[in-house]
């Protein structure tokens, strides 16, 4: 049967001696093996599918893996996801206090001491990319809002040299169905595809960015919640204000560029009338 299909798979669910698995197909074999990688930090409070089998197709890569049942976060009306936001963010935060050391050779992943820094990863949002071919020519067809995009590249330069380097497992694609609650509990957080090493911040600047997108959730106090989690463990992070700040701009910077890759006019004006009220 098949599943909700992402921008970079597809998905299907089947059943083998008795068990209802996932297989994924897909053009990149990274995006696989990095779910392989997490899931064997699978945990209660971070439950993430095991990847049992990863291979090679005539046209690409699959990835074969156990299905997790639940609503999907996006999903979720006000009460619900007051419920579970606080789980999840307790959860992520979890991650960040495993080794995780092993995975530097996976995809995009940096760990501690090996690849740029935070720093150059946030302004690396300019360049080419093998996934975006042409995006910034396809920007370029929208002058006001590419105009936005350097604008905000600018505002960033000046933020960077300001930070300090904090590195943890980021998530990167926290909506996009790939959260799934069950009864008011996490029952699976899927597709690390797009996970980075990076400011662990980033993850909870994305809940930020996207939190005006989802008008059932207007009613509730996402700031309150991220203040609450804080304190619980030890109070506000350093730098904190400076640390959101240009996770939000590298956010709508990065999807005004993906936007103007799949060719999105709507999205990318949205994105570029965001990005303005952070710079």
């Amino acid at each position: 049967m098949s599943l909700a299909a992402g921008d970079w798979s597809k998905a299907y669910s089947f059943m083998l001696d008795g068990h209802e698995l996932v297989i994924r197909f897909g053009a990149y074999l990274g995006d696989f093996e990095k779910d392989r990688v997490m899931g064997t930090y699978s945990s209660d409070t971070l439950p993430i599918p095991r990847v049992l089998e990863v291979g090679e197709t005539e046209s690409g890569f699959y990835a074969v893996s156990e299905r997790v049942f639940g609503k999907h976060l996006d999903e979720l009306n006000g009460p619900e996801i007051r419920l579970v936001l606080p789980q999840l963010f307790d959860a992520l935060y979890g991650l960040q206090k495993l080794d995780l050391i092993h995975t530097q050779s996976i995809g995009l992943w940096r760990p501690e001491g090996a690849g740029s820094s935070w720093g150059s990863e946030l302004l690396s949002v300019t360049e080419p990319r093998a996934r975006l071919a042409g995006w910034r020519e396809l920007l370029d067809a929208s002058p006001q809002e590419a105009q936005v995009f350097d604008a905000g590249v600018e505002r960033l330069r000046q933020l960077v040299p300001k930070l300090q380097e904090y590195r943890g497992i980021v998530h990167n694609d926290l909506l996009n169905r790939n959260v799934l609650v069950d009864g008011g509990r996490l029952t699976g957080v899927i597709d690390w595809g797009n996970a980075f090493y990076g400011d662990p911040l980033y993850d909870n600047a994305w809940f930020l960015y996207w939190w005006p997108w989802y008008p059932e959730w207007k009613e509730i106090d996402l700031q309150e919640i991220l203040d609450l989690h804080w304190d619980k463990h030890g109070g506000r992070p350093a730098q904190l204000e400076e640390r959101l700040l240009c996770c939000l701009i590298h956010i709508g910077l990065d999807h005004i560029a993906y936007s103007a890759f799949r060719q999105r006019p709507d999205e990318i004006r949205r994105h570029a009338k965001q990005l303005l009220t952070y710079i």
